[in-house]
């Protein structure tokens, strides 16, 4: 059976692997754990312990097991309590990691409850801080401080060097396949490739390597970016021309959904530019991926992984 390991972070991640759970491969999921926003980041300052809210959505969309254990999981509590906001998953994740003494065995006992169709390894074990320097100038502290600045961003970097799970490592190391993303190119994919251990095992495993480029830009993150300024950022982190292909959206957004974005979010479609993408030696894989639910572009879990899907089955 093929070994495909996805590398991302945040709901986008979670999009590829409710598709990808359906074919029939070998599914690693390793997810970046440096986020510090609302319950997640409450969770992480308490008990000084990773980010828990992505991993949470990964381990769910993963999930075979009944709709109502998923509902479960993901139920946020109201009102004013001190629970206000915090889902029920990301608590039981907490409980399960102290009890369990880390975080890995946790969503492993997680995953068992769940039934899951692959495996799920957070990055590391330690409790990140991404940094992000501006091209004004400015360091930004904490990816969810970086993600509501706006500001537009040079490069990102870890505040401590984290220690990498060695599973992560040798999952790379034995893939037919590596797909980065779906997910914020800054603050959900290249959080793994800040990481030299990680680089260095993608280039020296014998995968090939495939990029899920985003459908519409991030403020802040890729404003005004094209396809191959994705590509481009990336191979920069990875020390090289190391993508294989990138997948993108081809099919048309109309255009009051794009004025809705340009309005509230200063984004746009990203623009699939055939001439620069040659220029990167990068094969183009693209295709209907969207779909329009209430005014929001969101990915087709089961175009998007039918694409990544025969792509793995393609011969070199």
């Amino acid at each position: 059976m093929k070994k495909v390991v996805v590398l991302g972070g945040g709901h986008g991640l979670s999009v590829i692997l409710k598709g990808l759970k359906l074919f029939p491969i070998d599914l690693t999921a390793v997810v970046a754990v440096s986020d510090d926003g609302s319950s997640t980041g409450r969770l992480r300052k308490e008990f000084n312990i990773p980010a828990v809210g992505d991993l949470r959505n990964v381990v769910v969309s993963l999930s075979e097991s009944e709709p109502l254990f998923e509902k479960l999981f993901q139920y946020r509590f109201k009102g004013n309590s001190d629970l206000s906001g915090h889902p029920v998953g990301n608590l039981l994740l907490t409980a399960l990691a102290d009890i369990n003494g880390s975080l890995t065995e946790a969503v492993k006992s997680f995953g068992k409850i769940l039934n899951l169709k692959g495996k799920v390894l957070p990055l590391t074990e330690d409790a990140v801080t991404l940094v992000a320097h501006t091209k004004q100038g400015e360091k930004l502290e904490g990816e969810e401080h970086i993600r509501k600045s706006g500001k537009e961003i040079d490069y990102v970097e870890y505040k401590e060097k984290p220690l990498v799970l060695d599973e992560v490592i040798n999952q790379i190391l034995g893939a037919d396949l590596i797909v980065l993303g779906l997910g914020s190119l800054f603050s959900s994919i290249i959080p793994h490739l800040i990481c030299d251990e990680v680089v260095d095992a993608i280039r020296k495993s014998d995968a090939r390597v495939l990029y899920v480029c985003n459908a519409m830009t991030e403020h802040g993150e890729t404003d005004n970016f094209k396809v191959s300024d994705h590509i481009k950022i990336l191979n920069k982190y990875l020390k090289g021309n190391v993508i294989d292909a990138v997948l993108a959206n081809s099919k048309h957004i109309d255009i009051d959904v794009q004025e809705r974005y340009k309005k509230l979010e200063l984004s746009k479609p990203v623009e699939i530019d055939h001439e620069e993408i040659i220029k990167t030696d990068v094969e183009l894989l693209e295709d209907d991926l969207i779909v329009i639910q209430d005014q929001m572009v969101r990915h087709d879990s089961m175009n998007t992984a039918f694409c990544i899907f025969s792509y793995l089955l393609k011969e070199r």
